[in-house]
């Protein structure tokens, strides 16, 4: 994907993500997300802020996490969370999806890579409905599965696993399979054990176990 064709996906997929969020109660804003310790509302203040975050505030958020980028990450989220309403987090939401600018340190496909599974943070746990288009999904996969996430790595979680899609043509590694549809490869591969119910095959429970939060 050239940068148009990145940006365009970007603005559809947050896009997605704030017409879900429309018909949400006030409850379900405060729903735990598949992200541990995130609520629905922390996610979507995570998605929508990182456009308009600057190094000098991730700096300062990440001297205040000690130098832990996760916490880094999470107590940025949960304070603009904490001090905006639910309409305030959907209105930046909505302004970011129109967007170009990335967060500091990020590459080109890191904003399409977590508005695609952040949605499925939110969307799974509240039993809607939305799936992630099976073409940028293979993208994503593909992405993932050459880039260390913070606090996770795919490419060393995944290692001695064959994982093939059976939804669109993509497969990743050598070793024992583990098959299912593209969007709950991706789920997996980015830590998430939701992920699991659709995959089958030899390495699923090799790869069920490097999920557990054991």
């Amino acid at each position: 994907m050239n940068a148009d064709e990145i940006w365009a996906a970007v603005e559809a997929q947050r896009t997605r993500m704030a017409d879900l969020l429309e018909d949400l109660t006030p409850q379900q804003w405060e729903q735990p997300s598949l992200c541990a310790g995130w609520q629905v509302r922390d996610v979507v203040a995570h998605v929508a802020s990182t456009p308009f975050i600057t190094f000098g505030q991730v700096f300062t958020e990440f001297v205040r996490a000690r130098g832990n980028l996760n916490r880094t990450i999470r107590d940025s989220a949960v304070h603009i969370a904490s001090r905006s309403s639910d309409q305030e987090l959907l209105d930046l939401l909505r302004r970011s999806a129109t967007s170009r600018r990335r967060a500091p340190v990020t590459k080109p496909l890191d904003p399409l890579f977590d508005a695609l599974v952040h949605t499925q943070d939110i969307a799974l746990p509240l039993g809607v409905r939305s799936s992630m288009p099976p073409e940028l999904a293979r993208v994503a996969a593909s992405y993932i599965g050459q880039r260390d996430l913070p606090g996770y790595s795919p490419r060393k979680e995944m290692r001695g696993l064959h994982l093939v899609a059976t939804d669109v043509e993509w497969e990743y590694g050598e070793g024992s399979k583990v098959s299912g549809p593209i969007q709950s490869l991706v789920l997996a591969m980015s830590g998430r054990p939701a992920g699991l119910a659709d995959l089958e095959g030899a390495g699923l429970q090799s790869l069920a176990a490097r999920l557990s939060p054991g």
